[in-house]
């Protein structure tokens, strides 16, 4: 999903959840401490253009006392929907197939150290309240889908079903850049890892002998990612990434990617993002 796009939603989590913010002298901030975007046959990551106008419907939910969790449909303008709040059960039950939905768990950090972003600790403000939120059902918690991709680096443990793994784990090395990485607070921009991933994932195409404009036709249609941590300016990650291709459908693949810092191996992040790399992108149409 293009940064902007992330940057996007994000703009759209703050207005409904209330601002991103630092609160002094705590310096705490909100955060995504997982997100994922479904893309539709009419709208998907990559897909959009100038001029294209949509309809974006946002529900946010209580997801135990720290944090919050918040659902986003985002429409064609001109698709005939019914007016009336988005519910979860359109989400993970029913999703309209024109559409692309994003979802994202918020956590509030502070730092644990002032001249360091490696001890980030979580901390809630003493005036946050969710209690007037609705709860979001039990059946629809992501917690044991992020725990597990935190425990085992990655979102592909177990392997997903109908799927097998395609040739060798690649690994590649990325030079933290301080000019677009980093933002006003000095903490790496949450909107760059998905920049980051999507660059190592140019690397393996090209490696596998695809073309730039097979990489800009891709159609994504699923793609969760976990910030698990974040790092100081002069960084150096690591990431591993391996494939997965769908039996069936040999145009559907997977990539599964796990980043980490190159001098301690701490994980910060992790991606699947389940792409059709078909000529056009077969589901797109």
């Amino acid at each position: 999903m293009p940064a902007a796009q992330v940057k996007a939603v994000g703009s759209v989590n703050r207005r409904i959840g209330g601002p991103e913010r630092t609160l002094e002298p705590d310096g705490i901030r909100r955060i995504f401490y997982y997100y994922r975007v479904r893309g539709g046959k009419a709208v998907h990551p990559h897909g959009l253009t100038f001029g294209d106008e949509l309809r974006v419907s946002s529900r946010v939910f209580r997801f135990g006392r720290r944090s919050v969790f918040s659902v986003h449909r985002l429409a064609p303008a001109d698709l005939d929907l019914a007016d009336t709040p988005l519910e979860a059960a359109e989400v993970y039950e029913s999703p309209h197939p024109d559409c692309m939905y994003a979802e994202n768990f918020n956590r509030w950090i502070a730092r644990g150290r002032p001249d360091s972003n490696r001890g980030l600790v979580e901390v809630v403000p003493p005036d946050f309240t969710s209690a007037h939120l609705p709860r979001l059902p039990d059946h629809h918690s992501l917690r044991t889908l992020v725990g597990r991709a935190r425990e085992t680096g990655g979102f592909c443990v177990p392997a997903p079903r109908g799927f097998a793994v395609a040739g060798p784990e690649h690994t590649f090395e990325y030079a933290l850049d301080v000019v677009r990485d980093i933002n006003g607070a000095g903490l790496v921009y949450l909107a760059s890892f998905f920049s980051i991933f999507n660059t190592v994932l140019l690397r393996l195409w090209r490696s596998l002998g695809r073309s730039d404009e097979e990489f800009l036709r891709r159609h994504v249609i699923d793609q969760k990612v976990g910030y698990f941590g974040n790092a100081d300016p002069g960084a150096v990650f690591t990431i591993t990434a391996r494939r997965w291709r769908n039996a069936d459908l040999p145009d559907i693949e997977i990539a599964d990617m796990t980043l980490r810092d190159s001098s301690t191996n701490r994980l910060l992040a992790a991606t699947a993002i389940e792409i059709d790399k078909g000529p056009t992108g077969a589901l797109a149409t």
